[in-house]
């Protein structure tokens, strides 16, 4: 295991922000088709295949917009397709 040592007079103090997973998040997106109730997923990473998966549920039936402060609120009241868009699935990792 590496280690980093870090030598002076003045300890290290203070906080980072860390954003959610990418996967984590693309799991608990398509977790909201399961729910009529809404669901909201906070801190999450705004990369391009989260954007792609709000694309692919609201062809699905599921009403998803992003909130500031990288958060999803979803909530899928009716599901009017059970077929994925090849040309939207085929551009995520």
């Amino acid at each position: 295991m590496d280690k980093l040592r870090i030598k002076g007079g003045q300890k290290l103090e203070g906080t980072i922000r860390t954003s959610g997973a990418k996967n984590s998040t693309l799991a608990a997106m398509a977790a909201s088709l399961l729910t009529a109730d809404e669901v909201l997923l906070t801190n999450i990473p705004l990369v391009a295949d989260i954007r792609t998966m709000r694309r692919l549920l609201g062809e699905l039936g599921v009403r998803a917009e992003f909130e500031d402060g990288h958060a999803v609120r979803a909530r899928a009241v009716k599901i009017t397709s059970h077929e994925a868009p090849y040309d939207l699935v085929k551009t995520m990792r």
